[in-house]
């Protein structure tokens, strides 16, 4: 079975290009054994002339996507529904030998089956196969040569409307030995396409005037090249802030031009930090993006009175992009509060709500975590998660749809949360998780990440200017998707 969850989305690839989902095997615990469970040949004794097999399959993108990954061939007629649309056919066709491979299948799994060697075969494509088309495949016995045990098929497929698509004939050599055999369970096929709900993001940035933004230290490699990575995608323009002579050894090492960007130099970190807080603070840079520093030696200046610091509690906020999952999550705070208070807990809340709603979520729901869905006077995660509820319903949060507490499995799964009998316009939807501390938060980051595979974006809101972090193990996309949420934000704060 395949699966591809999410929607579609923008790309920011080259046009033409197209980018596929990652194949995952995933192997399945064998069914309960039925006669319908074995393979069985037809020997050469036993086939007769004019014996036929067939098989009916309907064609789904899905399977022009694992037919185009598995074959390499990325026929823009096949995968690319721009272009498709203008060639002769006017959509999107089957691969010919994805039919090819269905005769294939009659052949050596029907007749005659297990111990069969396929010897030749001759194809013509006579029409084309369209998503949704339903194609029967029949394979008929036409000639045996006794002496050499060969038998030639006629193999033909037809499609829902009876039009022949395919024709052709097989030669092979059938098995003298009668074989059964129980059917070998293969591993389930899902197809992942990581990073699209960060292309999205990247796209609907697409056009906006980028953010004049301070790197901070960026004196390795990595840290230089998210900058210029980000510059090169035009959603920020930096301004390198650190040891001019370091920053100037990275760019060697990476085969970097700094020519393009302005450099501020600094005799170390503590004062790359100072630095760039006060030319935030000045409204020369718009946004602020860590390099090769700690995050909390770069929030020591920025959450300081002489900082960065508004009337609401700083906060971070995680964009994870799931694979597996068909919406983006966002998961506060698992970097900045170890402990937040009631008060606290409010702006992180009010912090994500408003970053949802820059990237257009409406209204966006948050699941305020517990480890039950029951509130408990013994577990204090429960009780500030009804005051908080109540608190949005009063106006003290707003523009989200708050619940809780909820745990983990009812605020993902709709399933779930009917299995336990919560009753919740959150449950199941929601787009918030909001962590009961630091620690946990942090814990279900790292297992999101390594387990399912998300890649991971995060921005520190509740400064006077976005604060973007950037991590070591980060890839391109999530420089770019942590970029792109400053960006977006920035601009929805000024409309």
């Amino acid at each position: 079975m395949l699966h591809r969850s999410g929607e579609s989305f923008p790309q920011s690839s080259p046009p033409g290009k197209k980018l596929f989902p990652e194949m995952k095997l995933d192997l399945a615990l064998p069914p309960i054994i039925s006669s319908m469970d074995r393979i069985e040949n037809r020997t050469f004794d036993e086939l007769q002339v004019g014996e036929t097999a067939s098989l009916a399959r309907t064609l789904t993108y899905k399977d022009i996507e694992l037919f185009a990954i598995m074959s390499g061939d990325v026929n823009p007629a096949h995968v690319d529904e721009a272009f498709a649309q203008s060639d002769m056919f006017h959509k999107i066709i089957a691969h010919g030998m994805w039919g090819g491979a269905l005769i294939s299948t009659v052949l050596g799994t029907q007749l005659p089956g297990p111990g069969a060697i396929y010897l030749g075969q001759s194809l013509r494509f006579r029409k084309p196969v369209g998503l949704g088309d339903t194609i029967t495949v029949t394979v008929k016995v036409t000639e045996k040569d006794p002496e050499k045990h060969r038998v030639t098929l006629e193999c033909q497929a037809t499609n829902q409307r009876g039009e022949v698509v395919i024709s052709g004939v097989a030669e092979v050599i059938a098995p003298t030995e009668k074989i059964s055999r129980q059917r070998v369970t293969m591993p389930e096929v899902k197809l992942l396409e990581k990073g699209r709900h960060f292309r999205k993001l990247i796209e609907a940035a697409r056009g906006l005037e980028p953010l004049r933004t301070a790197v901070v230290h960026p004196v390795d490699a990595h840290a230089l090249l998210a900058a210029i990575e980000a510059a090169k995608a035009n959603l920020i323009r930096p301004v390198l802030v650190g040891p001019e002579a370091r920053i100037r050894a990275a760019a060697e090492q990476s085969q970097v031009d700094l020519a393009p960007y302005d450099i501020v130099s600094t005799e170390h970190s503590h004062a790359a930090a100072m630095a760039a807080v006060a030319m935030a603070r000045e409204r020369k840079v718009q946004a602020l993006m860590r390099g090769s520093l700690r995050t909390d030696e770069l929030m020591h200046f920025a959450d300081s009175q002489q900082g960065l610091r508004t009337e609401r509690r700083m906060s971070h906020v995680f964009a994870l992009d799931v694979p597996s999952f068909p919406r983006p999550l966002f998961l506060t705070d698992a970097v900045l509060n170890s402990s937040p208070t009631l008060e606290e807990k409010r702006d992180i809340i009010q912090n994500a709500i408003d970053l949802a709603r820059s990237l257009g979520i409406a209204a966006p729901k948050v699941a305020i975590l517990s480890a039950q869905d029951m509130v408990s006077p013994k577990l204090k995660s429960t009780l500030d998660a009804a005051v908080l509820c109540k608190m949005a319903e009063r106006g003290q949060i707003t523009g989200g749809v708050l619940d809780g507490p909820l745990a983990f499995d009812v605020a993902v799964s709709e399933e779930a949360a009917k299995m336990k009998g919560v009753l919740s316009s959150v449950a199941g939807r929601a787009d918030i998780f909001v962590a009961p501390d630091l620690e946990a938060g942090n814990i279900l980051v790292k297992q999101l990440e390594y387990f399912a595979e998300a890649q991971v974006a995060g921005l520190v809101l509740g400064a006077r200017v976005p604060i973007i972090l950037v991590s070591r193990t980060d890839n391109t996309l999530a420089h770019l998707g942590s970029s792109a949420l400053a960006l977006l934000l920035t601009h929805y704060q000024r409309v």
